[in-house]
């Protein structure tokens, strides 16, 4: 079967898009994106925790679905098998040709299906380019395309062809909304949107299904709506734009480090001195993804400051200058006082006294224009903290 894309013409074997049922109804929206959030390819966190009872002037909208699953050593995972994505989008199918043998695969997948390569490495970071039934990963970018390949992209090409699963069954804790955006209880675990179209169980699906609006804004696509993250298991404010004048004016205020950001940590051992810590960190592996302190890195910046010193750890308020993944943990976990429970920075193992359900991070303040959103520590937290010696 031969498509056209302007001038190009594409051999395709087959390439019939069908979005998903479940979230039928939704308008489509052009618009390329990137995306920051990274995972074990085919592995997502499977449970979504139910709110808790809000503080006043909180919304409760829905309940945690059943058969939610996890535990002190954090979320489990669920491994899409193969044939899960088929449900939502057939594959695509293309073959390597006497012209095209010896190409890089991240150029060849993005020069045949019009795609940008970093929606070629977003695919393969997700699992879902194939070669002979075999799943291929981000190391198979730089493989070079050999006569008669057969390659099979599971899910939709683009970016802005996926759609949300709208999720009424998630629990959705909107603490404040205004013209244009809203800001939701994030809880830990809970991912701030999906990686897949096959994910459906992330903050993202929860407010689609009540502001259907959303879809499109922004990013658009999977991340439609999306400001900024938090990681997996960090809790707290999240915010929302369900307009697109509205996402615009908020990223650029991010962008421009115009956003007051406080997060709350309880971190290993004691930290007795409020102080500035500035480093230069860089990502330096992928899948998952792992940040350290190198000189060639970005230039990051952030304010600790120790609120109660226990007799093993020490909960500190932090401020944010500047933005990077992973900017608390890495940082802190470099002057010796990694965040409690976070496995990937050393918060965990028999060398640390305090044995965290999970990692003990929380947005807890967002101050930007109209925004002004404090939300407390969650029950976990608080328990955490009861149950330590304050010295």
């Amino acid at each position: 079967m031969l498509l056209g894309y302007g001038c190009h013409r594409i051999r395709l074997i087959s390439s019939l898009v069908r979005p998903s049922a479940r979230a039928t109804g939704c308008p489509l929206r052009g618009a390329e994106g990137h995306d920051s959030g990274r995972g074990r390819a085919g592995e997502y966190p499977e449970r979504f925790p139910g709110a808790s009872r809000g503080e006043a002037g909180s919304i409760l909208l829905g309940s945690a679905p059943s058969g939610i699953r996890g535990g002190p050593k954090g979320p489990r995972s669920r491994i899409f098998t193969r044939g899960a994505l088929e449900r939502f989008v057939e594959p695509t199918t293309i073959e390597v040709e006497a012209g095209q043998v010896g190409q890089r695969l991240d150029r060849f997948l993005a020069d045949r299906l019009q795609i940008s390569r970093a929606r070629v490495r977003h695919l393969l970071e997700t699992g879902q380019v194939r070669l002979a039934g075999r799943i291929l990963d981000l190391t198979g970018k730089s493989r070079l395309a050999a006569l008669g390949d057969r390659f099979g992209i599971v899910g939709s090409l683009r970016a802005e062809d996926e759609s949300p699963t709208p999720r009424l069954d998630l629990a959705c804790e909107v603490v404040s909304e205004g013209s244009g955006w809203l800001v939701v209880n994030k809880p830990a675990g809970a991912g701030v949107h999906p990686l897949r179209q096959d994910q459906d169980d992330t903050v993202l699906n929860a407010v689609m299904a009540r502001r259907p609006a959303i879809f499109g804004v922004g990013e658009g696509g999977l991340r439609s709506g999306v400001v900024h993250r938090l990681d997996v298991d960090t809790s707290g404010v999240l915010v929302f734009a369900t307009e697109e004048a509205t996402w615009l004016r908020l990223r650029g205020a991010f962008s421009d480090h115009r956003v007051d950001k406080r997060y709350l940590a309880l971190v290993a051992g004691r930290y007795e001195k409020a102080r500035r810590l500035d480093f230069s960190l860089a990502i330096t592996r992928h899948q998952p993804a792992h940040v350290s302190v190198r000189s060639d890195g970005r230039s990051c910046r952030l304010y600790a400051r120790p609120l109660r010193i226990f007799e093993a750890a020490t909960l500190v308020d932090v401020k944010l200058e500047t933005g990077f993944l992973h900017q608390i943990r890495a940082t802190m976990a470099h002057i010796g006082h990694p965040v409690l429970g976070d496995a990937e920075y050393g918060g965990v193992g028999e060398e640390i006294p305090v044995q965290a359900p999970r990692q003990m991070l929380h947005a807890a303040k967002l101050d930007v224009d109209e925004i002004r959103v404090e939300i407390p520590l969650p029950a976990d937290f608080e328990a955490l903290l009861r149950d330590l010696t304050e010295v």
